[in-house]
């Protein structure tokens, strides 16, 4: 049996674990650009996906992202997510969170402080990642990519 990924001659349980193995690819104008496609997985996210709900699925690789987008920014940012298909705006993230087998949800607060909770399908998923200045009573950022890394590794050890 042949290995695309490997380009070579694999055994059959070779094969089947680097099916199973999380992949990723990116391109970018830029290749010093540190995405999270171009780095290792975490421990955390390298159980085989085929153990995983799609929402588990989806959430662990958010967290990729903002935690990734998290290390672009400067001390008077923070993340915030925008969501495509409808006028739900943005929110900074306060926390992110999944209900297997399908349901991601995101936890914040809207731009003008109001409490604001997301609910969405891993099929609906589409969120946009900005950099959205700190509120006028918060002066140090929060970090919520770090938090949740964190968190994830907690829950996988």
């Amino acid at each position: 049996m042949t290995d695309p990924a490997k380009g070579s001659i694999a055994t059959t349980a070779e094969y089947a674990e680097a099916d199973a193995m999380p992949r990723a690819r990116v391109a970018h104008c830029d290749p010093s650009v540190e995405t999270c496609e171009n780095q290792p997985f975490p421990p955390a996210i390298a159980k085989p996906k085929r153990d995983k709900s799609p929402a588990e699925w989806a959430y662990e690789r958010v967290i990729l992202y903002i935690q990734n987008f998290e290390k672009t920014l400067d001390s008077e940012h923070e993340v915030a997510m925008g969501f495509a298909g409808g006028d739900s705006g943005s929110l900074h993230i306060q926390g992110v969170g999944f209900f297997a087998p399908d349901l991601i949800t995101f936890y914040g607060a809207d731009p003008s402080g109001a409490k604001t909770q997301l609910v969405q399908h891993v099929s609906q998923l589409s969120v946009m990642l900005r950099a959205a200045p700190l509120p006028k009573d918060q002066k140090e950022p929060m970090r919520i990519g770090f938090q949740l890394a964190a968190k994830l590794e907690e829950d996988n050890d």
